[in-house]
């Protein structure tokens, strides 16, 4: 069975920062490409960062560019989103999903075949 699993969210202050950890299981990354996407409150979901197969090929959102930063452990088949200098507007529920379509300037999410984790959030105080 393929599942993701999200960790590391929580509360920070403005500036802060975190990482959030993506673990999957039933499969591995040479064939899928992962996207982190978020969700806040009344808000439309938004694609944030992704990589093709193999870690290659990544795009971030323009509203994270030079504050995230998005990598993979292929061996441990975890991909990390290390989040810094925080702000109040990052605030939202964090999902990783496998079965994506990375391209150079957006995300496709490759509908019947995406798969989301359950998600985690972040809260990013003033």
């Amino acid at each position: 069975e393929v599942q993701l699993v999200e960790s590391g969210g929580g509360l920070v202050q403005a500036g802060g920062s975190l990482r959030l950890s993506c673990a999957a299981s039933g499969f591995t990354f040479d064939g899928y490409a992962i996207a982190w996407f978020r969700q806040a409150p009344g808000k439309e979901r938004e694609g944030v960062s992704c990589f093709g197969p193999r870690g290659g090929s990544k795009y971030y959102a323009d509203s994270v560019k030079g504050r995230f930063t998005l990598s993979s452990d292929n061996a441990k088949v975890t991909a990390y989103l290390q989040m810094n200098s925080l702000k109040p507007e990052d605030t939202a529920v964090y999902y990783c999903v496998a079965g994506i379509i990375c391209g150079p300037n957006k995300i496709e999410v490759l509908a019947g075949l995406a798969v989301w984790g359950q998600g985690t959030l972040v809260t990013v105080s003033s």
